[in-house]
C-alpha cells in the first residue's frame, strides 16, 4: 500500500530502491507518527471536519495502535511503503471510510517532518541525561582524586604538573560546552511543522496553534516552506550537537588508551572491563575506549555527510531527504550507547598515586623553581635562563610541592562553580 496510489503497480525493482531500510527505520518512529495523527485528528475535529462520533472513533482506534507500538507488537510488512501508509490501513481497517479521513489536510511531507521534531527532542532529552550522569560521575572522581597528581603534557613532551582533579574535572567542564549545542538543536526541532503540507500549505483553514499546544512545541515553524526547508537543517544541528558530544567522548577515550599503557601506567581497570590477546598472555587491551573512540570519531563525520545530501537542494521537498534518517537515526543510538559505555566503565576507573616518583618527571617541576625565583626578585627571563641551565647540566633538582590557588588550577579546581554552570545550562 502507497499514500500515492494512484491504482497502477511500479516495477519491483524501483520499489525496493526507493523505499530503501525506510520501513526499519519507522519503527523507530512510528509511536510519534501515531500522536501526529492524533493531534491532526482533534484539530480536524474542532474545524467540524471529522463528526464527533467519526472522532471518538478515530481517537479510540489511534490509541489502540500506539499500545501496539509500545508493547512491541507493531510491524510494516514489506506490502507497506512506511510507517504513514502502516497506520492510515490499519486505522481504515477497523473503521472503514471513517479512517480515510485521517489524511485530510496534510501530507506524508508534513507527517514526517512532525515525527522526526517529536523524535528529536525526546532523544536530545535523553542525551542530555546521559551527559548529565557522566557529568556528575567525572565530578565525583574529580574529588576523590583531587590530590593525586599526574604529569600535563604539551607537545605529548613532559611539561607541567597536573592532577587527576584537574584532569577529571577538565573533561567535565567541556561536556558544558556540548550541552550548548543540544540546546540549540533542541530549540530548532521545538517547532511544530505540522500544517505545512507538502510545503505549500492547505486550503482547510486548519488550526496549527491547535497541533502546536498539543503535541508539546514551543512554537511554530510558521511558514510553510520553511517548514519543509527545516528537513535537513534540523537534522545538521543534531549531527553538530552529536559530534560535539562524540568530540569529547573521543578525546577522553584516546587519553585513557595512552594511559592504560605500560610506557604511561597512569590507570588502570578491573579485568572484566578488558580484553586480551590470542597469543600474548599478558595483555589487557582497553577494546572498549578504542572501540568508543572510533564510533565517536565516525560520529563527527556526520555533519558533513548531511552537508554533501542536503547543500545543493532547491526549497521544495526532494526526495534525497529520505537519506538524511539513514545517517541520523542509527547515530543517534551510537553516541547513547558511547555514553552508557564511558560512564560504565569510567565508574571502575583506578589511579595511580605513585605516578610522579619516577624521575623522568622531575622536569614537570622547572617553571614551579623559575616562578620562586621571580617572586624572590629575580626577572622573569633571567630565572628562565638560570633554571634551564641546571637542567641542561643535569643539575635540576625539584621541589614536587605545588601551590597553585587560582580559579581553576590545580588546589583550586572549582568543583562546585562547574557543577552550578551545568545546573544552569540544563
Amino acid at each position: 500500500m502507497k499514500l500515492w496510489d494512484k491504482g497502477f503497480s511500479t516495477d519491483e525493482k524501483i520499489d525496493m530502491f526507493t523505499v530503501g531500510n525506510d520501513r526499519q527505520l519507522d519503527l523507530i518512529i512510528a509511536k510519534y507518527d501515531v500522536m501526529g495523527s492524533i493531534a491532526h485528528a482533534k484539530m480536524l475535529h474542532k474545524m467540524q471536519i471529522l463528526q464527533d462520533r467519526e472522532i471518538t472513533v478515530i481517537e479510540a482506534a489511534l490509541n489502540s495502535i500506539l499500545n501496539n507500538i509500545k508493547d512491541g507488537n507493531f510491524v510494516i510488512e514489506d506490502t507497506f511503503e512506511d510507517v504513514h501508509s502502516k497506520v492510515e490501513f490499519m486505522l481504515t481497517e477497523m473503521l472503514g471510510d471513517t479512517g480515510k479521513k485521517i489524511h485530510t489536510a496534510r501530507s506524508r511531507n508534513d507527517q514526517v517532518l512532525v515525527d522526526l521534531h517529536l523524535y528529536f527532542k525526546d532523544e536530545i532529552t535523553e542525551i542530555k541525561t546521559l551527559v548529565k550522569s557522566f557529568f556528575d560521575l567525572l565530578l565525583s572522581k574529580a574529588e576523590e582524586h583531587k590530590n593525586v597528581l599526574m604529569p600535563g603534557y604539551t607537545h605529548l613532551q613532559v611539561a607541567m604538573p597536573s592532577s587527576f582533579g584537574l584532569w577529571f574535572s577538565a573533561y567535565a567542564e567541556s561536556l558544558i560546552d556540548d550541552i550548548y549545542f543540544l540546546n540549540a538543536a533542541y530549540k530548532i526541532a521545538d517547532q511544530n511543522p505540522l500544517g505545512s503540507g507538502a510545503g505549500y500549505g492547505s486550503s482547510f483553514d486548519i488550526d496549527r496553534q491547535m497541533t502546536t499546544e498539543l503535541l508539546g512545541f514551543k512554537t511554530l515553524k510558521y511558514n510553510v516552506v520553511a517548514a519543509q526547508m527545516s528537513r535537513g537543517k534540523t537534522e545538521k544541528a543534531l549531527a553538530s550537537a552529536l559530534s560535539a558530544v562524540a568530540g569529547t567522548l573521543s578525546k577522553f577515550a584516546m587519553d585513557i588508551c595512552l594511559y592504560m599503557s605500560q610506557n604511561f601506567n597512569f590507570v588502570s581497570f578491573p579485568d572484566e572491563l578488558t580484553t586480551g590477546s590470542s597469543i600474548m598472555p599478558h595483555k589487557k587491551n582497553p577494546d572498549v575506549f578504542e572501540l568508543i573512540r572510533g564510533k565517536c570519531n565516525a560520529l563527527q563525520a556526520l555533519p558533513y555527510e548531511l552537508t554533501l545530501i542536503s547543500n545543493n537542494l532547491p526549497s521544495g521537498y526532494q526526495r534525497d531527504l529520505q537519506l538524511l534518517k539513514e545517517a541520523i537515526l542509527p547515530a543517534i543510538q551510537t553516541l547513547k550507547s558511547c555514553l552508557e559505555m564511558m560512564t560504565f566503565s569510567i565508574k571502575n576507573i583506578r589511579v595511580n598515586t605513585e605516578i610522579l616518583e619516577d624521575s623522568k618527571y622531575n622536569y614537570l617541576f622547572t617553571v614551579e623553581e623559575v616562578n620562586k625565583l621571580v617572586q624572590d626578585g629575580v626577572a622573569f627571563r633571567d630565572a628562565y635562563k638560570i633554571v634551564g641551565a641546571t637542567v641542561e647540566k643535569g643539575e635540576f633538582k625539584p621541589d614536587k610541592n605545588v601551590n597553585h590557588t587560582h580559579l581553576g588550577s590545580i588546589g583550586n579546581l572549582c568543583l562546585e562553580q562547574i557543577k552550578e554552570k551545568m545546573d544552569k545550562v540544563l
